[in-house]
């Protein structure tokens, strides 16, 4: 593939993106995409020839971002506590797109679920990443036996936080929850 088809197909899957995470999977449209995008129909379809195969590329290109988010907070802290702060803080953030679309993972993984799709398995994988990240981070604290739990708490509560947030469209709740998420951190019995 040239450049230019790559660059066509990344824009593609960038505002295919953006278009779920504001209006839904289901809600979004090939014309809606293609008219953001700048293209004709017959050029899109060159690209994607279903719906499903744009979603697919979406979450490949989640995961891969999530990835490379996660990898950038294990090297830019030395301390695991450091790291779930990261991973807390994100809410702060994106609180403006939190307050008014939701959280992108939860949001997508709710909807495919819904509509019993099969690319829910798919979506789920970035939940998984996060959980498997933050379970090294709880490890790394001295939490063995407790780490999977401490991240499942970690990651209801932030998906509570950002469920809340966009339902009462509440940027100061996502702060007020944060501040206490911290505190439960930094007060959690420390191994």
């Amino acid at each position: 593939m040239n450049t230019s088809q790559n660059s066509t197909r990344d824009r593609i899957i960038e505002k295919a993106d953006e278009l779920f995470y504001q209006q839904g999977f289901d809600n979004t449209s090939f014309a809606q995409i293609a008219s953001e995008v700048g293209i004709s129909k017959g050029n899109f379809y060159y690209h994607f020839k279903t719906k499903d195969r744009i979603l697919d590329a979406v979450i490949s290109s989640r995961i891969i971002k999530t990835n490379a988010m996660l990898e950038a907070w294990r090297t830019e802290a030395s301390k695991p506590q450091e790291r779930i702060l990261s991973f807390i803080n994100i809410l702060i953030m994106n609180k403006a797109k939190i307050k008014k679309y939701g959280c992108p993972v939860g949001s997508l993984c709710s909807e495919l679920s819904k509509l019993n799709h099969e690319a829910l398995s798919h979506a789920n994988e970035l939940f998984t990443l996060f959980r498997v990240w933050l379970k090294k981070q709880f490890e790394q604290l001295g939490y063995k036996k407790q780490a999977d739990e401490l991240t499942m708490h970690l990651l209801s509560q932030s998906q509570g936080i950002a469920t809340l947030a966009n339902a009462f469209n509440n940027e100061a709740f996502i702060k007020r929850e944060v501040k206490l998420l911290t505190n439960w951190l930094d007060n959690y019995p420390q191994k």
